[in-house]
C-alpha cells in the first residue's frame, strides 16, 4: 500500500488525475471502475482538462460505477448517473454504451444485481478502481456490519451514511434509503485501487482503514488485502496517521 498526503489541493487533483490518464496511454482499452462523492470531483475535472489538451482518450475505455441509489430517477440530478455525466462523461470521448451504473429502478433489483457481477466477471477485471471512504469506513455503499457481502446487492444505508448525504438534498427525508453497490470481493478483484479521500471529517475513518485491524465493522480495513493500493490524502483526512 502506497499512501500519499499532499499539502495542498493542487497536488492532489493532479497526482489523482496522472493515474487514471497514465492507464489510458499505455492501455486505451482500460475498465475503469469509478467513484462518486466530494473526493473524486477535482480529479475528473482536471482528466477533463487534461483530455481536453489532447492528452488522454477515452473512446476504447469502459466503466463502472461502484453504485446508485434505489429509486432515484436516472435523470435526477443526485443519480449517480446524473453525477458521471456532469463531472466526466459528457466531457470526454467515452462510448456512453461502454458506461455502466448500476440500475437503482430495476423492477426486479435481485436480478439487477447478479446481470451487474455477470458485465464485471464478463468484462473485467477493472483495471484501475477509484475510491473513496465514509466517515463510518464504508466503500462503495457497503456498511460496518458482522459480515459483508461478497457481490453486488441491495443495502440498506445506515442513519449515518443518510445524515451525511442529506446536504445533496433539500430534507434528510428526500434521501433514498437503499443503494445497489458492488460488494467487497468485486471491489477487491481490481487491478489496482486508488482511494482518494479530502477532509478532516474522514481522518478517523483513514486511520482505522490503513491502521487498524482488518475487520467488516470498517469495510474500507479489507483494502489492507490487496496488493496494489494508492491511497491520496488532503492533510485533513491524514492528519491522525502515524
Amino acid at each position: 500500500m502506497n499512501i500519499f498526503k499532499f499539502q495542498n489541493d493542487e497536488d492532489f487533483v493532479q497526482t489523482g488525475a496522472n493515474l487514471i490518464v497514465s492507464l489510458l496511454q499505455s492501455n486505451p482499452k482500460a475498465v475503469l471502475g469509478l467513484a462518486t462523492g466530494s473526493s473524486p470531483v477535482g480529479v475528473y475535472a482536471r482528466v477533463v482538462e487534461m483530455y481536453n489538451k489532447g492528452l488522454v482518450s477515452f473512446s476504447k475505455a469502459s466503466s463502472y460505477n461502484l453504485d446508485e441509489y434505489v429509486g432515484l430517477p436516472v435523470d435526477h440530478p443526485q443519480s449517480y448517473r446524473s453525477f458521471m455525466n456532469e463531472h466526466l462523461f459528457n466531457h470526454v470521448d467515452i462510448d456512453l454504451s461502454r458506461t455502466h451504473v448500476p440500475n437503482g429502478n430495476a423492477d426486479d433489483l435481485d436480478a439487477e444485481c447478479l446481470a451487474y457481477d455477470k458485465m464485471l466477471e464478463e468484462h473485467g477485471p477493472v483495471d484501475l478502481q477509484i475510491l473513496g471512504i465514509g466517515s463510518n469506513g464504508h466503500i462503495g455503499f457497503n456498511e460496518p456490519d458482522a459480515s459483508l457481502s461478497s457481490g453486488t446487492h441491495v443495502v440498506d444505508l445506515l442513519e449515518e451514511t443518510l445524515e451525511a448525504n442529506a446536504r445533496f438534498f433539500p430534507t434528510l427525508a428526500e434521501v433514498p434509503r437503499q443503494a445497489v453497490t458492488m460488494g467487497i470481493a468485486s471491489i477487491l478483484k481490481a487491478k489496482q485501487i486508488v482511494l482518494l479521500v479530502r477532509g478532516e471529517e474522514k481522518a478517523e475513518a483513514v486511520k482505522n482503514a490503513l491502521e487498524g485491524p482488518i475487520t467488516t465493522q470498517c469495510p474500507a480495513s479489507l483494502l489492507q488485502s490487496h496488493p496494489n493500493v494508492v491511497v491520496l490524502l488532503d492533510k485533513g483526512a491524514g492528519k491522525w496517521l502515524k
